[in-house]
């Protein structure tokens, strides 16, 4: 299984021995089975694998209500019917206070090829990445994940690293729109100020670029003028939050938000 090799190759990501039990009973499908499922048989077969996980599914209020396989929440009938999961976007900076930006692989079931933030996923139905204090949970599940993208070690961004800004919500269809797939979401937002050495997981990532605010702007000016595509999410916190975040990477407490859920289903 992809995570347990993962783990008996960097030992780093061996948080526990209970979390690797649940981990290995969650990913213990078989890979055929995957392989029968017609909805995906087009599909990457790493990619297929993961749409096994088992993401949180939340009300309006971010509180948890169940579970369901990452495949189950990214299915645009169960959008349309109101399948809200929890999700996290990590942005993160280096000392130049230059932003770490990938482009998803083409791999990728949902916006693949998109220019987006560091790294955007979910945190799964385990013990430790549900636990809300401080956002803990998501916190480790962002961890695990920059590992997984983009060979960033746990120690090289501790938990205490993480700086949870914020939430949103919002709602989109697949690009391009292959009339299966969506995203419905509650994002916690997380900046890392932290120098970094990468090794990109290629099935995951296609390409990455640390960008300066003004290259930022010019890449936001090519995705209006429709020469690049951001994903949704990444394009609305660039215009809503983003530079002001950029400003203020010294003090960033001020800017804290973990009251609100802001909600922009109706801006994509």
């Amino acid at each position: 299984m992809l995570l347990q090799k993962l783990c008996f190759k960097y030992p780093a990501l061996r948080f526990s021995h209970k979390v690797e039990k649940t981990l290995s009973r969650l990913f213990s499908v078989s890979y055929t089975s995957s392989m029968e499922d017609t909805l995906l048989k087009d599909y990457d077969d790493q990619q297929v694998q993961l749409m096994k996980e088992p993401c949180i599914l939340v009300n309006d209020h971010d509180e948890v209500i169940g579970t369901a396989s990452k495949k189950s929440c990214h299915l645009l009938s169960n959008i349309n019917n109101g399948m809200l999961h929890r999700a996290f976007s990590v942005f993160l900076f280096s000392s130049k206070n230059e932003l770490l930006l990938q482009q998803r692989s083409d791999a990728k079931i949902t916006f693949p090829g998109l220019f987006t933030n560091t790294c955007c996923s979910h945190p799964l139905n385990v013990d430790l990445e549900m636990e809300e204090k401080n956002a803990m949970g998501v916190k480790r599940a962002a961890q695990r994940k920059l590992f997984h993208e983009l060979g960033i070690t746990p120690e090289q961004i501790p938990l205490d690293t993480f700086k949870y800004l914020t939430r949103i919500r919002y709602k989109a269809v697949n690009i391009p729109d292959d009339k299966k797939f969506g995203e419905n979401e509650i994002d916690y937002v997380l900046i890392i100020c932290k120098d970094v050495d990468l090794s990109i997981n290629t099935n995951e990532v296609k390409s990455i670029q640390y960008v300066t605010k003004e290259e930022l702007k010019e890449l936001i000016k090519s995705c209006e003028m429709g020469n690049v595509v951001l994903t949704p999410w990444f394009k609305l916190i660039c215009e809503h939050f983003l530079f002001q975040w950029w400003d203020n990477l010294d003090n960033l407490k001020k800017l804290e938000d973990h009251k609100n859920i802001h909600d922009f289903t109706d801006k994509v």
